[in-house]
Order: C-alpha cells, then sequence, then structure tokens
C-alpha cells in the first residue's frame, strides 16, 4: 500500500501539492490568520472540501473536479463591478407588449406620412384641372409642404425641452386632423396650398419624435426597427396612389381628404391612449428602454444643433435625397401622360415607385449590412442615376416605368440610413433634435427640386426632369462624402 502511494505521488505529483495546499487552508492552525485575512477582505468561499482517507478498496482521494474549482474561483473573484451596468436586463412580458404597441403606433404616424406625400402626384393632374392653374402655381403645393416641415422641424427644437414627448406627438397629429378636414370640402386655392403646410408641420413633428424614439430602442435589431419604421412610410406611398387615383376620376376628388382625416383621427386617438403625453423617459423605461443620457444643457437644444457640423452635412444630404424622391414620384405621372402618351390610369406608376422605395427599405438590409451602411449609398445613387438615364434616353413606357421602380428601390433605404449615421456620430440627448432638423430642413428640397422643375417645365416642357435628376443626384453622392464616418473627438 505504501509502495502504491509513493507512486501515485510521483506519477501525478499535482494532486499531492493540491492536497497540501488544501490541508493547509482548512487546516485549524491556520484558522487565525483566515480571520485576519477574512477582516481585511470580505469574499465568498465555497465549504471546506471534505478530505477522506485512503481506503484500501480504490485508493483514490476525495478531491474537487477542475470544473468544481473554477467554479470556486470565480465565486471568489467575483464582485459587482465586474457586472456590465450598461448591458440592458432582461424585459418583462409586459414591457415587451407596451415596446410592440408603441413601436406599431409609431410605424403609423410614418404611414400616414406616406399617404399624405404619396397623394400628392396623382391629384396634380386633377387639381390643375380644378383650379386652373400652371404648372408654377400647382407647384406652390410642394413650397407650402416644404415650409410646413420647415416650421416644424424649428418649432419641435423648442416645442420638445417645454412639452416632452407624448404632448408634442399630440399636438403635430392634431395640426394633421386640422388640414385634412379643410382640404376635404375642397376650398379655395390659397386655403387649400396653405393646409398642405399645416399637414407638414404637424408631421415633421412627429417624424422627429418618432424616429428619435426608434433609435433609442437598443434592446434588439435597431437597423431592423428603423428600416421597418421607414418601411411604413414606403407603404403609405404604395398604397395611397392606388386610392387616390379612384378618387381623381370622380366630381368628389377631395373626398380623398375625409379618407385622410379618418387616418389621422385613428392616429390621434392611438397616441393618446399609448403614450399618454408622457415625457420621452418614462415612455422608453415602460417599454423596457434605457433613457438617453442628459445634457447640462438640455435646455438649449436649439444651439447644440445650430452648432453641429455633421447635423447640417445629414439635413443637406436629406435635402437633395428627398428632392429627388419628390420629383421623381409628384411629377413622374404628369411626366408620362404628356411626354411618354400615357393614360388617365398611369397614376398607378407612381405606387410602382412607392413599392420599390417600401421594399427597399427591408429586402436590401442585407445588402446595407453586407456593404456597409455608409459605402451602400454611393451604390444605391449610382443605380438611380443609371436609371434616370433610361428615364431621358429611352422613349419607351413601360421601360420608363421599369426604370422607375428600380430607382424608387434604391432611393427606400437612404433615409434611414442616414438617421443611422446621425445615431452614430451624434450624442443621445441631441437626436430627436437632430432628426427634426433633418426632416423638417430636409424637405427643403421636396419643395426646391419640384417647383424647378414644374418652373422649368412651363418654359421647355417636362423633358428637363430627367436631367435635373440626374444632376441632383451627383450632388447627393458629393454631400454623403462630407459627412463623417465616426463621431468627432471632443476636446
Amino acid at each position: 500500500m505504501l509502495s502504491e502511494a509513493s507512486k501515485k505521488e510521483e506519477t501525478h505529483p499535482g494532486e499531492t501539492s493540491y492536497l497540501a495546499l488544501l490541508v493547509r487552508r482548512y487546516s485549524p492552525f491556520s484558522s487565525e490568520m483566515d480571520s485576519e485575512q477574512s477582516e481585511k477582505k470580505e469574499v465568498a468561499v465555497s465549504p471546506p472540501v471534505s478530505l477522506t482517507p485512503v481506503s484500501d478498496s480504490n485508493d483514490k482521494l476525495d478531491l474537487p473536479t477542475v470544473t468544481q474549482n473554477v467554479e470556486v474561483q470565480k465565486l471568489v473573484t467575483s464582485s459587482p463591478q465586474d457586472v456590465d451596468p450598461r448591458s440592458p436586463a432582461p424585459r418583462t412580458p409586459r414591457q415587451l407588449r407596451v415596446s410592440r404597441i408603441s413601436y406599431t403606433s409609431l410605424c403609423f404616424i410614418l404611414f400616414l406620412g406616406g399617404w399624405n406625400d404619396g397623394a400628392t402626384g396623382t391629384l396634380l393632374p386633377r387639381i390643375r384641372e380644378v383650379y386652373e392653374d400652371s404648372y408654377i402655381l400647382v407647384s406652390l403645393i410642394f413650397v407650402s409642404a416644404c415650409f410646413g416641415f420647415l416650421a416644424g422641424s424649428v418649432i419641435n427644437l423648442h416645442l420638445t425641452p417645454w412639452l416632452g414627448f407624448g404632448k408634442s406627438l399630440f399636438f403635430g397629429s392634431l395640426l394633421q386632423v386640422v388640414a385634412y378636414a379643410i382640404q376635404a370640402a375642397a376650398p379655395p386655392y390659397p386655403l387649400f396650398v396653405i393646409c398642405y403646410a399645416i399637414s407638414g408641420c404637424g408631421f415633421a413633428i412627429q417624424d422627429a419624435h418618432a424616429n428619435g424614439f426608434v433609435a433609442q430602442m437598443k434592446q434588439r435589431g435597431e437597423a431592423a426597427k428603423m428600416g421597418g419604421l421607414h418601411a411604413c412610410y414606403g407603404l403609405g406611398l404604395f398604397i395611397s396612389p392606388l386610392v387616390s387615383t379612384q378618387f381623381a376620376q370622380i366630381p368628389r376628388w377631395s373626398f380623398h381628404f375625409l379618407v385622410s382625416l379618418g387616418l389621422a383621427l385613428m392616429s390621434t386617438t392611438a397616441l393618446l391612449c399609448i403614450f399618454k403625453l408622457r415625457s420621452l423617459d418614462v415612455c422608453l423605461v415602460a417599454a423596457g428602454e434605457t433613457p438617453p443620457e442628459k445634457s447640462s444643457s438640455e435646455r438649449s437644444l436649439f444651439g447644440q444643433v445650430m452648432r453641429s457640423k455633421e447635423a447640417h452635412l445629414l439635413a443637406v444630404f436629406v435635402i437633395a435625397h428627398l428632392g429627388v424622391v419628390v420629383t421623381i414620384s409628384g411629377w413622374i405621372v404628369t411626366f408620362i401622360i404628356e411626354v411618354r402618351g400615357g393614360g388617365p390610369t398611369s397614376g398607378y406608376i407612381s405606387a410602382g415607385v412607392s413599392a420599390g422605395s417600401m421594399l427597399g427599405r427591408i429586402a436590401l438590409l442585407w445588402i446595407n449590412k453586407k456593404v456597409g451602411e455608409r459605402n451602400v449609398i454611393f451604390l444605391y445613387s449610382a443605380i438611380v442615376i443609371a436609371m434616370e438615364f433610361v428615364i431621358w434616353f429611352v422613349p419607351s413606357l413601360i421601360g420608363n416605368a421599369v426604370a422607375v421602380c428600380f430607382a424608387g428601390l434604391c432611393l427606400g433605404p437612404m433615409y434611414p440610413l442616414a438617421v443611422n449615421q446621425a445615431k452614430r456620430i451624434l450624442p443621445g440627448h441631441m437626436l430627436t433634435g437632430v432628426i427634426g432638423w433633418m426632416a423638417g430642413f430636409g424637405q427643403t428640397g421636396s419643395a426646391l427640386l419640384p417647383f424647378m422643375t414644374g418652373a422649368i417645365a412651363s418654359k421647355h416642357g417636362l423633358q428637363s426632369m430627367p436631367p435635373l435628376l440626374v444632376g441632383m443626384t451627383v450632388l447627393m453622392m458629393g454631400i454623403w462624402a462630407l459627412v463623417p464616418a465616426t463621431p468627432r473627438r471632443s476636446g
């Protein structure tokens, strides 16, 4: 027996040294030393491991396994500081339900915005017929909507610190209700145009807060949520022309805005019941999200946004982007009818553009991830330019319709990608203000280029639209190249 034990010591010296360590640790002579060490540093220690004598039957020691030893070491050395406080805690079923309902209501805001913008292009020929206006006067619709968006972005910067998230959303939705109620009655043209400014102001306020809320949802799938949010805008752009084309062919064409009024009332009711006029922090916590860090000068949000070079570059990019998008969706129906000889049902082509935009915001997510969200915009812009050359030089109604749909497919993801870039390079407390500035000031493009198209078309015809689109898309690529790829270092 003794010889076998000595052999075990020679073949397994690690077990002998480990046994000596355990004996020294749990020996009664070392109790005083252990008590002194425990007073200096309190640590969690596992219960003493029982030592069994070597038996004649198996000649083995009942020692802790390697796995048990690792667990003891983790227990001894772990501390509260080892836990990352920034890691999101698991959400309760109630928080998950609140998060889904909140996200759905915000998606409906974007759907209504797309519904509003998608109807303009198909109703434009009928508006010209009813009010007997020229291209320039009809283009005032885009100017009015642009003014409303710009006013909404500035108002939002001052309104947010005062009213907060929930009340600002409710106020913006009420403005849309008022505008649609007036437009449904087919008022005189000046008042009809002013209503576009009112609804544009309301949507700009809601759009900023919806994007800001979703940008703060960091639990899972941030890019997918932002893409889904803007896909709902594309869904509204797609469905609206299908409905407004039917109203454009009947005497009561303005009843299209009764449908818009009903949707706006649904949105207002949902926002009031879900967010209950509460602040952003309260709504985020209720959804299981972490509120953004507060700034010491949050009351001067307007000044912070105005001093941000990144915010202005992103806004100028959105100017060019929305200029291209709204010009295509707003004038393509008239272009197809007057230049390519299309019929009254050409309004459905606008729905094809919107369908491409909506599909692009979902189906191209994997390409965005593969290529990189910053670099993929250059790829999409090159494809859009190619499609604009097809519209310019290929005198085919079907060819133009297909090219327009592919252009919409590539233009669709650009706005949510710009919002994601803002989230990466700007502080969290500025997001709502910056997104509002992008949405509002950026809407200048949605009026500037369509108005230029209408003004030039009055003298040279709508054949001038494709070259304008090509030039603006090239400018858009150049502006995106100036947008920083990483956050600016402080100090």
